[in-house]
């Protein structure tokens, strides 16, 4: 293994921008920091470099690494937040464990980092205070909990409002240590009545008092919406990301496109949710309906320039950790992203999203964190299960990290 690499030769390069893949490219690097992307010319070391190594990935695609923007980590696919483990350990030594394993499972698939949407022991939050915390490549971006109003949507995870504090009030006494703010402003989708929307929890008012406590505490906020009016408002508030979105048409979409609002469609839970079902019922055929409508809206999306960022809500039924990025971005190029787009949305658009400065993109006077898997492009997103490399500023990570 290399502690220090300064030079790189991949056979294609997807830069993260969304321009066109780029063959037989050279990066040079310099303390964790990309000071080149060129044509090469030939393999090898410079040779007024001979004592640095270089790194021939001749046989592999080059990317930026990837972010999954809507995560649960203390949650499973399968059994949800209970935790199996050590049962000698204490039960925030054994959902750190339950982290521990997710955040080895994104890092398999080259995703370096991940935005979470809470849970309502605020499990992410405090494992980031861990000691155990900084040992693990995979960047965490924790929101704590998500609020939402009493007697609604939201238990799983988050927080209701305590009785007679607003939302704004909650935020501004949110503790230290929150990356981002998350609200939830509708239920979930019907699998009963397909299309069926439910009412906001939150006025517009409301949400415009609360994003503006979050941005007058620095936060980012992330609003679950579906349907039209819980979206419109969440939107019209100024928040910065819309999560799921189903449903909520492309006067919605126009209006993020204008005000620069990212989506992040998290359009695999319901493919993953319909492989879950049996047999030919109703509500396994309102699953696939509501699936094909958000492969619609993503074209909509496409045609109107809204910014896109991958998000999984891995955690959710049948949402695994890590693999369910290659399957949210395959129905990104099934809606007719191209691969390079895709890889733009699961890189530089999360990058954006997290409010990470140089990253998320391969260019000159940044970071040199970066993934090859193997293979010519036309492999992804499948190549993903196949990394070959992860590296992070500038040296080499361990893959199988434990």
């Amino acid at each position: 293994m290399f502690n220090k690499i300064t030079s790189i030769f991949a056979g294609w390069l997807i830069d993260g921008s969304g321009a066109a893949v780029q063959h037989e490219m050279r990066l040079d690097l310099e303390d964790g920091i990309i000071q080149s992307v060129r044509k090469m010319t030939a393999y090898g070391p410079d040779s007024s470099k001979t004592d640095s190594p270089g790194l021939d990935l001749s046989g592999c695609t080059l990317l930026p690494g990837l972010f999954d923007c809507h995560v649960h980590l203390a949650m499973s696919a399968n059994v949800g937040r209970t935790v199996l483990a050590d049962p000698d350990a204490t039960g925030k030594d054994r959902i750190h464990e339950r982290i521990i394993k997710h955040l080895n499972q994104y890092l398999a698939t080259g995703i370096l980092a991940v935005r979470d949407g809470g849970d309502p022991d605020r499990s992410a939050l405090h494992y980031k205070a861990s000691r155990c915390a900084g040992e693990h490549p995979t960047h965490v971006s924790a929101a704590g909990t998500a609020w939402h109003r009493p007697g609604h949507y939201g238990g799983l995870i988050g927080s209701a409002l305590p009785p007679g504090q607003t939302l704004e009030a909650a935020i501004l006494e949110e503790k230290e240590g929150v990356d981002h703010i998350k609200i939830v402003n509708s239920g979930l989708n019907s699998l009963t009545c397909y299309g069926k929307e439910t009412a906001p929890q939150f006025n517009l008012a409301e949400l415009k008092a609360a994003i503006m406590a979050a941005q007058q505490r620095g936060f980012k906020t992330m609003v679950h919406a579906n349907g039209k009016i819980p979206v419109k408002f969440a939107v019209d508030a100024g928040c910065d990301s819309i999560e799921h979105g189903f449903f909520m048409g492309a006067e919605n979409l126009r209006n993020m496109a204008g005000r620069g609002t990212t989506w992040v469609p998290t359009a695999f839970t319901m493919q993953a949710l319909r492989s879950k079902m049996t047999g030919d019922g109703s509500a396994l055929n309102v699953c696939q309906k509501n699936l094909e409508h958000q492969m619609e809206q993503l074209k909509i999306a496409r045609d109107l320039g809204v910014r896109i960022a991958l998000g999984t809500d891995a955690g959710s039924a049948g949402v695994a950790h890590g693999r369910a990025v290659i399957a949210e971005m395959q129905l990104l190029m099934d809606a007719g992203y191209r691969v390079e787009e895709a890889v733009q949305c699961a890189s530089l658009h999360g990058a954006m999203l997290l409010g990470l400065a140089r990253v998320g993109q391969l260019k000159k006077n940044w970071q040199a964190t970066l993934i090859a898997v193997k293979g010519d492009p036309s492999q992804l997103p499948e190549s993903l299960n196949q990394v070959k490399i992860i590296i992070y500023k500038g040296k080499q990570v361990d893959i199988n990290i434990n």
